[in-house]
């Protein structure tokens, strides 16, 4: 059966403190690649309705800075699927008092559903509904495509 993009999307909202910050009072770069694996880990268990694991980062972006006590808001949603992997983009903003947002970060993250042994198990098909969901799908497509040309290729190992 298949599964809108809707049914994956997910938010976590963090307040920044002192341990979550690095020596120039900025959020650990390290901490933000948790949140996300985090994130994306949800979506991808929504989406699948199984345990997951994370299989690659297939691109990971920082673009701005957050600093102590900002809010952090990170959003996922499923973005491609293949027969047992699930691409996620996690998109984090720097949440503004006033409810804007500066987008920060934007990751794909690579999630593989896995059976009660641990074993990858097949994941069920998107619904593609909107332009950007279309557009999502066949950027994905290609990320998929390339991972492929990477593993395959004897001089990347």
């Amino acid at each position: 059966m298949k599964k809108h993009v809707k049914d994956s999307y997910t938010e976590q909202a963090q307040i920044l403190t002192q341990c979550t910050l690095n020596g120039n009072s900025r959020l650990f770069g390290g901490q933000m690649m948790e949140w996300i694996d985090v994130t994306a880990a949800i979506a991808a268990r929504r989406h699948s309705n199984r345990n997951v694991t994370t299989v690659a980062v297939d691109s990971l972006e920082f673009k701005g800075p957050a600093y102590a006590n900002d809010t952090v808001l990170l959003t996922a949603k499923i973005t491609y699927v293949g027969k047992t992997s699930m691409e996620v983009c996690v998109k984090s903003f720097v949440e503004e008092l006033n409810s804007e947002k500066k987008l920060i970060n934007i990751a794909y993250v690579v999630m593989v559903a896995l059976d009660e042994f641990e074993r990858p198990v097949e994941v069920p098909g998107l619904v593609i509904e909107t332009e950007e969901e279309r557009c999502d799908w066949e950027m994905g497509r290609k990320r998929y495509l390339a991972r492929k040309e990477r593993k395959n290729d004897p001089s990347c190992t």
